[in-house]
């Protein structure tokens, strides 16, 4: 069986020799040495100075919307998986979708000013599959109209962007360190804020909203264990590593499928890619049904990611129109992706491709 995706673990003896301590320290959480640990390393790798260590994505965003008193109507992305749109609603705002780019698939800064309304407060983009958004033209946009930015830079660890880390940019970025991802903790995020006040305060809402006896704010629980931060050190000296190898791969892909009727992601040049995904978008839905269906009868499972535009959500109030997002959606797939796999199987999985492009 070939999986979408398959989470990297390091070796079980180097785990269990790093959770060890753990036995006799009993501190398995509330910001202990691994997750302090943790921190430290990934500001350090990455040249950040303020970045909190959360529990997962989703929170990460929520949070970041409550630190900067997001509220009204929000402009985003009809193409992210579903915890953007469920993160801005959870909050009580209103989505408000802007289409995306037909090469990069992020949200198209052109249209951006056109669906600002007297209630919009922010701009929150996704940096699609690693790749970056116009960052230039949305900061512009939000300094002249005065919007927060928060950036969903779930697929984005270690992309950089101007030869600074991609989480460098926008009022607030968030992270994943989901199992799926390249850097992962099993479950587990991060906030990056571009300054001290910001970050002492996503700290303060991140533990409940007081620190020991001092309650000062409303709060959630977004702490994260010290086991989970524990699988974090183990995987973090393997980052360089596991990135070349997706690499490898990411370029066995292309070759296996140059001269297709397919179409990837270009977005414009930049330096310091991750090879988050390998995302392949085909000429009709029906394509994609075709070769995902005959993927599955040899045992090897492919993702319609992102899919259904979130535009579309049976539970969003209003129908709002996005072309280029629900035709992208309607026809991308991810294919499977991870270190591991091996030249037999990418061979395996593009000859399927093949046969069901061509009988398409």
């Amino acid at each position: 069986m070939i999986n979408v995706t398959r989470t990297y673990l390091p070796s079980f003896e180097d785990y269990c020799k790093m959770i060890k301590p753990l036995w006799e320290t009993r501190w398995l959480t509330n910001r202990g040495t691994f997750a302090l640990e943790l921190e430290r390393k990934l500001k350090e790798k990455l040249e950040l100075n303020h970045l909190l260590y959360v529990n997962n994505g989703m929170m990460a965003l929520q949070i970041a919307m409550k630190a900067l008193g997001i509220k009204g109507d929000v402009i985003t992305t009809p193409f992210s998986y579903v915890a953007t749109t469920g993160a801005i609603l959870w909050e009580g705002c209103n989505p408000v979708f802007v289409d995306i780019e037909d090469q990069t698939y992020c949200i198209d800064a052109d249209k951006i000013e056109a669906a600002i309304t007297p209630e919009t407060t922010a701009i929150i983009a996704t940096h699609v599959f690693g790749f970056p958004c116009n960052i230039e033209k949305i900061q512009a946009i939000a300094e002249k109209n005065q919007l927060k930015v928060i950036y969903d830079g779930a697929h984005a660890f270690n992309t950089f962007y101007n030869g600074k880390s991609i989480f460098s940019y926008g009022d607030i970025s968030i992270c994943s360190f989901h199992a799926t991802k390249l850097f992962h903790t099993v479950e587990g995020g991060a906030i990056i804020c571009n300054n001290k006040e910001l970050e002492e305060k996503v700290l303060l809402y991140h533990q409940f909203g007081h620190l020991y006896d001092d309650y000062k704010e409303m709060g959630v629980n977004a702490k994260v264990s010290e086991l989970h931060a524990a699988m974090g050190l183990c995987v973090f000296p393997l980052i360089d590593e596991i990135i070349e190898k997706r690499k490898a791969v990411f370029e066995l892909y292309k070759h296996e499928l140059k001269g297709l009727n397919l179409k990837f992601p270009t977005p414009s040049s930049f330096e310091g890619y991750n090879y988050a995904y390998f995302p392949v978008v085909f000429d009709s839905k029906e394509t994609v049904l075709k070769i995902k269906q005959s993927l599955q009868e040899n045992e090897i499972f492919s993702r319609r990611y992102f899919y259904p535009s979130l535009n579309k959500l049976p539970y969003l109030k209003e129908n709002q129109l996005c072309p280029v997002s629900e035709t992208i959606a309607e026809r991308v797939l991810c294919l499977p992706f991870y270190p591991e796999l091996s030249e037999k199987e990418v061979g395996l999985i593009t000859r399927i491709v093949k046969n069901g492009v061509v009988k398409s």
